[in-house]
């Protein structure tokens, strides 16, 4: 079973969707929590390109 983290950003409030965490046998997984049945799988390198870019988008 894999074990979802969610995102500290995240309320507890019906309508907080968020984009959540997980791993199965050494691979990283992504999905949306209002769309628990599509996963994505991505690489550890893939995944702190994405948050650097991410990131780099803040305004503060």
């Amino acid at each position: 079973m894999i074990q979802w983290q969610k995102s500290s950003f995240s309320g507890g409030a019906a309508g907080n969707e968020c984009v959540e965490l997980g791993h199965s046998n050494g691979v990283l997984l992504l999905r949306e929590s209002d769309h628990p049945d599509r996963i994505l799988p991505v690489s550890p390198d893939s995944l702190v390109a994405l948050l650097t870019r991410i990131r780099a988008g803040r305004t503060s």
